[in-house]
Parts: C-alpha cells; structure tokens; sequence
C-alpha cells in the first residue's frame, strides 16, 4: 500500500468492506494518497480499527513562548531543547506511513488541504528556529507537483509572513484547485515564480536558504526532468563551500529528495541536507541523516495513532509547531554574534526627560508581546564591594523614579542597607534594545507597601509571607508544607496581613543610558547624565562611542 504524497494526485484505489448488518454498517477506506477534493472519497467511521486508547502516553508539553511570531522571540527558543534527547524516537517505514496517511484522512476526519497547512507551518517554523532573518531573508522554495510541494508552497507563505523573502520554483503545476489556490494565494503577496530556467546555475548568488520540497516518502524510482537537474545542483552546492561565501543550507522537508525511504542515501551522492524536517514522524531513512538539525513537525497524531503504531514521539513543547530531534549541535560560543538592524538613535528625536523616553521604550516592548518588559537586572553591592545581581520585576515608574517589591530580609536588602545604591538593566532582546539605570535607593511608605500588598493575588500574598528569601532550607518540601498551613489559616478568605520584612524600594535615578543595537557593532549609545549647571539640575545627554563625545544640555523640570 503507498501513499501518493510527494507525487501528483490522481491514482486513489479504494477497499471498500461494507455492511456487516444493516444496524451497524462497517465501511473502512484504505486510500493510497490524500483524498483528492476534486474526487471525494467515502469516508466513515470504523467501529475497531483505531478505537482512542484511553489516554496518551506522550508527556504533557511544557509552557514556552513558542506561539509567539518568530520576531517576538529568540532564535535559540525552548524547542530545540530537545525534548527527548537521550531517549529513543520512533522511526516508521513507507508501509507505516502511507497508512498513517490513510487513517488521519480517513476515520480521523482530517482533510488534505488541513495536513498541508500544518506541515508547511511546522517547516516554517523550524526554519525561522535555527535560520535568523538578519542573516537568511532570501528562501528558494524547489517545489514538486504532489503534496510535499504543496507543503513547501504553504511554508513559503508563512515565511513571508514571518519576514523573509520567499521565491518559489514550481516547474511542474498541476491544475488541482488546492494546488491552484496555493499559488493564487502566493502571487496575491507578491511572491515571485521562477522557471529552472530563471535560477542562477550556482544558487548561493542569489539565494540564503533552499527549501528542498520536491519528492515525499512515497516517490521511488529515478527522478525525471527538471527534477534530475534540480537535485544535481543541490548536489553540486556543496563544491561551493571552499568559496569566500558559504553556500545557502538546504532544508528538506520530510525526505531528502532523490533519497530512498527506507535506506537514505543509497550511493552516498545525494543531497546533503543542513535540515531535516520530518513529517508526522520520522522515516526510516532520517536515521541517515547527518546534518545538525532534524527537528519533528506537524502536531496533529492523535493517540489513536500513537497508541496503534506504538509511536515513541518527542513532546511538542508549549504551542509549537515543532520540535528538535536529537541534541542541538555543540556550538562554538566566540562565533555566537547577532547583527543587529534598527533604526536610529538619534538625539533630535529623544525626550529632554529620560524617563519620559523610558517610558515610550517601554510602552513599544509592552506593545510587541515581549513576555514581562518589566522584568530588570538589579545590582546591588554590601559594604564589601562584592556585587551581586537578580531579576526582579519593575512594579510602578514615574518622574520620582522606579519601584520593585521584594523581602527586606533578603541579601539585596541587606547590601542596599549598606550601600544604598544600584543599577537596574533591561534588556528587549528583540527590539535590540536595552536601558541602563543608576541612582540611590531608599525604601517606598508602608502605606505604598500596604497598597501593592494587598492589589496582589492571594497566592502571591501567601508566598510573601511564608518565604524567608535568602534563608537556607532543609528542602523544598519545608516552604510548600509553611505555604499549605498558612493557605489553610486563611481559608476562610480573612485579609492576609502583609509581614514586617516585605515592601518596596524606590531608585531614584541619577544616569540613564539607552542602547540600539545597529550594524557592525556601531552602536547607539546616549546617555543622561544629571549634573549641575549654573546653579540648576539638568539631564546633560551625551552620545557615546569610541572616537567622539557628543553633549546636549537640557533643564530639568
């Protein structure tokens, strides 16, 4: 039985078993493709062949900030933790998952064009993972005319939408409306179509990324024109390597194309992908694979699949589309580097008041999705002159200056006791910016402590009062069993009284200095000083960078 995914469309071979009574007909379709919309296949539920079991045996998928848009978070995101890195993964055969195929379009209900959609998302997704749009933007999508080019049509199109510059090679068209639609919808964005005889003979010239998504698990045999001549040039990409320009990493997705299922890479002279992107699950010949990145895409199995085939599959982790197979590889962390694309810091465009400008910084992080753009690096040194910094969380700003709650009794309030000055940091990570504070400390009114105490939720009263920060404990279990009784003290929903040693602190700023991260290392640096001048206080700004020092005087309200 084969499944007609990465090939055209056309050839469906239906086994029908009908009616063992009139009561409780059975009709069970074993298809050998994706139905076809044009030609809709009967399809009804089994009574026995993929009965649910009762629960899945896949671990629960832990929380991250994976659904957020590729730009709204880091490249080296919680995904290619991966998950089961030192625990066996299942690979499956072609028989495998052509009836895996069958099933989810079949008594599972799925429809083609739904697969499509996932699987392309889940190729995007990995790509925007492991390729950084600063450095990748320009994506040749080489597709052939079944489903696995119409997985790489639907990737190029949430590609554009994450940012990047798709271009699509698509010698082969079919007339299928969903294969038809996906091209409307591309050339509605703009996408550009090239004929093979419009790429560059070596595709590093013009191209960052290829996106090999020309054959699926079902094609065998020899490849026919263009596609022959497509796979040599994939080939023949990596003779470019010992060139000044590194050639663009090919991603394939679910099978190398020109590989067999089963056993890989046959002759050893096939494509060599840098990315694999396995479908559903990984194939037999991904064993093969050698390159660093192979990550699972497509959540949609079902237990009932799982649970059938005895699936061993990597936790999708938060609302990912995907998910590293395998360790990630070593990385050399001297080449780690960004370059950073913004715009310009300039002086005529600043408030004269930081914190004004703090607070459009602010509000911008706040309005990108950024996860806690109040979180802030507090630095604090005893009289020792030993520093020492945490994360806390900023909980109120204005022109008196900034607040953060926290334990008096722990050992940033016993330093600031000591040295009542600090500096706080924050750092948007993807807005290339970060801002630095310094100024002295002193402790906000318990009637504001009180205030804030009390707004928070009874959970985080709780943990307030039960919590000794700083203090050593016999174990974890000593702070959760002092938070259940205390938790059963109030049951009866009485007001929690906020403890002595717990309130707010107040820094009073001194220096600011804002950062833009911008290209080659040429950053912008301005920094407010507030200093004295003709007997008043004013925020002098000054532009630093390594060969100039620009001032600007502002009065200070």
């Amino acid at each position: 039985m084969q499944s007609l995914r990465g090939k055209p469309r056309g050839m469906l071979s239906h086994l029908l078993l009908l009616l063992t009574s009139p009561s409780s007909p059975i009709i069970l379709t074993t298809s050998t493709s994706r139905p076809n919309p044009q030609n809709p296949t009967l399809l009804l539920r089994s009574s026995s062949p993929l009965s649910p079991p009762p629960a899945s045996p896949l671990p629960l998928p832990r929380a991250s900030l994976l659904g957020a848009p590729p730009h709204l978070r880091s490249r080296r995101s919680f995904s290619s933790a991966a998950a089961m890195a030192d625990e066996p993964v299942s690979y499956i055969s072609q028989k495998d998952a052509a009836e895996i195929d069958e099933a989810l379009m079949g008594p599972l209900g799925f429809s083609v064009d739904q697969l499509m959609e996932l699987a392309g998302l889940s190729v995007a997704a990995a790509i925007a993972e492991v390729y950084k749009l600063s450095e990748y933007s320009r994506v040749l999508a080489i597709c052939g005319p079944g489903n696995n080019g119409g997985d790489g049509l639907v990737a190029a199109r949430h590609l554009y939408h994450f940012g990047y510059k798709p271009f699509i090679s698509y010698p082969k068209r079919t007339s299928k409306p969903l294969y038809s639609g996906l091209v409307t919808q591309l050339e509605s964005l703009s996408i550009p179509f090239l004929s093979v005889e419009d790429l560059p003979q070596n595709l590093s010239d013009d191209f960052d990324i290829i996106v090999d998504a020309m054959f699926g698990f079902s094609f065998h045999g020899t490849p026919r024109p263009p596609f022959d001549d497509l796979i040599q040039r994939l080939v023949a990409l990596k003779a470019f390597d010992n060139a000044p320009k590194k050639s663009p990493p090919i991603v394939s997705v679910d099978i190398p194309s020109g590989w067999h299922v089963e056993e890989g890479d046959i002759n050893g002279e096939g494509i060599k992908p840098e990315m694999l992107v396995s479908l559903t699950a990984p194939k037999l010949c991904a064993k093969k694979f050698a390159g660093p990145h192979h990550f699972l895409g497509g959540r949609f199995v079902p237990p009932a699949i799982i649970d059938k085939y005895g699936l061993r599959l990597p936790p999708y982790p938060g609302t990912s589309m995907c998910v590293r197979i395998g360790k990630p590889p070593s990385v050399d962390i001297a080449s780690l580097r960004e370059n950073y694309t913004s715009p310009e810091l300039l002086e005529d465009q600043v408030m004269a008041d930081p914190v004004d400008q703090f607070q459009i910084w602010f509000d911008e992080a706040v309005s990108t999705g950024l996860r806690e753009p109040n979180a802030m690096a507090l630095s604090t040194s005893g009289k020792d002159g030993k520093p020492s910094s945490r994360m806390v969380l900023l909980k109120g700003v204005d022109k008196q200056g900034f607040i953060w709650y926290t334990n008096y009794e722990s050992r940033k309030a016993r330093e600031l006791s000591e040295n009542p000055h600090a500096s706080l940091l924050f750092y948007w990570n993807h807005l290339n910016r970060q801002v630095r504070i310094e100024g002295s400390v002193e402790k906000v009114s318990d009637e504001e402590s009180e205030r804030y105490f009390h707004s928070r939720p009874r959970g985080s009263q709780l943990g307030a009062a039960v919590s000794k920060q700083s203090a050593v404990l016999a174990g974890r279990h000593a702070i959760h069993q002092a938070y259940k009784e205390l938790e059963e003290r109030y049951s009866d929903g009485k007001v929690i009284p906020k403890p002595d040693y717990w309130g707010g602190y107040r820094l009073t700023p001194r220096c600011f200095e804002f950062w833009q991260g911008q290209p080659s290392r040429l950053h912008d640096r301005l920094q407010y000083v507030l200093r004295e001048v003709n007997g008043s206080q004013v925020w002098q700004i000054e532009r630093k960078e390594q060969l100039q020092l620009q001032t600007i005087y502002f009065s200070s309200l």
